[in-house]
């Protein structure tokens, strides 16, 4: 069975290790578990990894968060998996730094990248994988927030809070998206 995992993020040396860009440092972390590299292809880098029967294709979009849609939607056709096989990482502002919450649907929530995924799939149907990257910024500050590094205290965490998300991703591809959600949604 062939999953495709899509960790939103900005591409560019800039947006390394910014809060936006946590869907590429799971995907990451995926890759170097695995022992595998990201190779560039159309709209976006590529990983191809098997887990225990499963094939998870990785994809590191490089359209930019707003344009994701566009990357989803050409590597949904290129590797012919539904959407209910089409797993988004995004960062959350809603959740707590480091809280992993999965859906298998819903709306985009403020968020440009998972809008423009919806507008051109059609669909909220697809599932998610969200990120905290919390809210404690200024009034009118939300581009500086998500587009900042981590803090040092949350970089002291990161780590650990990747590998759950990491974890989770593995579950839901393995034993499905209930399981993962009634296992992760509660850490």
């Amino acid at each position: 069975m062939k999953f495709l995992i899509v960790g939103l993020g900005n591409p560019g040396p800039e947006y390394d290790g910014t809060r936006h860009n946590i869907g590429f440092a799971v995907l990451d972390a995926l890759a170097s578990a695995a022992g595998m590299r990201f190779t560039p292809g159309r709209l976006g880098d590529r990983a191809e990894l098997r887990h225990k029967g499963r094939t998870l294709v990785l994809i590191k979009p490089t359209t930019f968060m707003n344009l994701s849609g566009k990357a989803v939607r050409y590597w949904m056709d290129a590797e012919k998996v539904p959407a209910d096989r089409t797993l988004v990482i995004t960062d959350d502002l809603a959740l707590p730094f480091g809280k992993v919450r999965i859906r298998t649907s819903g709306g985009a929530g403020g968020h440009n990248g998972l809008a423009s995924i919806i507008q051109l799939l059609g669909t909220e149907a697809f599932p998610r994988l969200r990120f905290g990257i919390g809210s404690e910024f200024p009034r009118g500050r939300q581009a500086e927030h998500v587009l900042s590094p981590w803090n040092k205290e949350e970089s002291v965490h990161l780590p650990e809070r990747i590998a759950v998300a990491r974890d989770a991703v593995l579950d839901m591809a393995l034993l499905g998206i209930a399981h993962a959600m009634n296992t992760f949604n509660t850490r």
